[in-house]
């Protein structure tokens, strides 16, 4: 898959000795106890290990810790990550629950030099946590809540990131949102231990979302990982035996892929609202990057009934331009793939675009993302 490695080490019920063996064992070359098993199970040369993040949720189930007990045992676990054999570890301590600023500011004031990065967890959920909401049977009202709950994504980074900006005013400490997505009541039938759930429109719209939030404060986030990759909540593939579907989650990634690594460009757009029930969220939501010889604009939809016209300036763009697109919607709010249907929702070819020097007009379907190519060479 060409990913780096991201382990966790268990400070809630684990020792010290337990993690420093976990490392020696990963990644020590050979010549001590925990090296020399590594090779006798079969793996003669050591892992690079790249991320280790030390403790899980150590707020709650990870150790219903306060934030000045666990600041002083991730001081002390994260002691004894040894960087072995030239090996350089970005070590992750773990953040807040959503809401929880202080935990942060806590994690901040006392432990922020022995990290590199500081966790922030947040899911988006429609209902309670007693009785999440459906992943596939839901109304508009439903559909509003989960796509304004999404929005709340960005209200979190700023809050948490300007209390970080206070002690790491260069943003040497990454924020790592490793634990995000929606998520709903498990499918019926299915084991509720496994939370399985389906994956529908709303989902990528959710999903696109969050890749726009991150970009825009992509200085202070070094890494987000939905939650999680095959079978389990906002799954970006499900299994059933030897069948495979992709949901419509993979196809935003899929999509999404030509901003990574990218240079961000800064976007001035003012949304039209979407409005439910005396509530207000923008409907409209934009980011874009570039490379040498291209630039990428996506765009979210929220509205599912009607389609929105949205004009964009962009300097040095003539009619002649070569401009492409994609397109990923549905005729239904919950349209889905299924053994069955597997490709039900999936990207296709848009050009519902205008060029004119000096600006780009893009008539925006219901409940869409689009990708917008522009070559610039």
């Amino acid at each position: 898959l060409e990913c780096e490695p991201y382990i966790c080490g268990n400070v809630g019920s684990g020792t010290v000795q337990e993690l420093a063996d976990w490392i020696e064992y990963i990644t020590f070359p050979k010549g001590t106890p925990m090296s020399d098993w590594r090779i006798q199970n079969g793996k003669q040369e050591p892992w690079d290990l790249t991320y280790v993040g030390v403790g899980n949720e150590s707020w709650g189930c990870g150790g219903n810790m306060t934030p000045e007990y666990y600041a002083d045992l991730y001081k002390r676990y994260q002691t004894y990550v040894r960087e072995f054999a030239g090996q350089t570890i970005y070590k992750i301590a773990c953040g807040a629950n959503s809401n929880d600023v202080n935990w942060t500011k806590v994690l901040m004031e006392r432990a922020a030099p022995w990290m590199d990065g500081l966790s922030l967890h947040y899911y988006t959920v429609p209902g309670t946590w007693e009785k999440k909401g459906s992943a596939t049977e839901f109304d508009e009202d439903e559909w509003f809540i989960t796509l304004k709950k999404a929005y709340e994504m960005e209200r979190l980074v700023v809050d948490h990131g300007e209390i970080m900006d206070r002690y790491d005013p260069d943003k040497r400490i990454g924020m790592i949102i490793d634990e995000w997505g929606t998520w709903y009541d498990p499918e019926p039938g299915t084991n509720p231990g496994f939370l399985y759930q389906q994956n529908t429109l709303r989902d990528a719209l959710v999903c696109a979302l969050h890749f726009h939030i991150f970009h825009r404060h992509c200085q202070r986030i070094h890494m987000a990982n939905i939650a999680q990759t095959v079978n389990v909540l906002q799954a970006m593939v499900l299994t059933e035996d030897e069948k495979m579907l992709l949901t419509p989650t993979y196809h935003v990634f899929h999509m999404f892929q030509v901003h990574q690594e990218e240079e961000a460009l800064e976007v001035e757009f003012v949304s039209t609202p979407y409005e439910r029930s005396g509530e207000k969220i923008p409907q409209v939501s934009v980011s874009a990057s570039r490379s040498s010889d291209k630039m990428h604009i996506s765009f979210c939809h929220l509205n599912p009934h009607e389609q929105n016209e949205v004009s964009l300036a962009i300097e040095g763009l003539d009619a002649e331009t070569k401009v492409t697109g994609r397109v990923l919607t549905a005729d239904r709010m919950n349209a889905h793939n299924t053994f069955d249907d597997p490709h039900a929702v999936q990207p296709a070819e848009f050009q519902q675009f205008a060029v004119k020097p000096g600006e780009l007009t893009i008539e925006l379907p219901p409940m869409s993302v689009v990708m917008i190519t522009i070559d610039l060479a």
